[in-house]
């Protein structure tokens, strides 16, 4: 993707990424945040959860990865979230954005952002400034 190839108000293409216990592990290990409640959804129902939880964080990455497949090369300058409800591990996800503003002169691009559960509720929303070269 190039900047100049870039108009207001496009869609990137819709990701689901894999929020299974496996790669949660995975991810949860690696970045040294091994809690029962992310990796255990009888522990995290006994909290009060509706099981184990995605990390904040790798909803994050997701986010970041959808923004990368969609411009190979691009550099995020910043991303914002608001994480309004939990997503379960388990279950599926979907991964949108937007374009909702261009900077010419800097070849930045700002997208609005949302991670949606498998009940289709709105968890994680956000803003992402892109830099894209062309």
């Amino acid at each position: 993707m190039r900047f100049s190839e870039i108009e207001l108000g496009d869609d990137l293409p819709e990701t689901h990424p894999d929020i299974s216990m496996d790669k949660v592990r995975l991810f949860v290990r690696a970045a040294g945040m091994n809690f029962p409640r992310f990796t255990d959804h009888e522990f995290a129902r006994n909290e009060g959860l509706p099981g184990a939880i995605v990390p904040g964080v790798m909803s994050q990455g997701f986010l970041a990865a959808m923004i990368h497949q969609w411009a190979p090369g691009a550099k995020i300058h910043k991303l914002d979230t608001v994480f309004r409800s939990t997503m379960v591990v388990d279950t599926s996800a979907t991964c949108r954005g937007a374009v909702t503003d261009l900077d010419e002169e800097h070849h930045l691009v700002e997208i609005d952002l949302t991670m949606l559960g498998a009940d289709g509720v709105t968890a994680v929303i956000g803003t992402a400034s892109v830099e894209i070269a062309d």
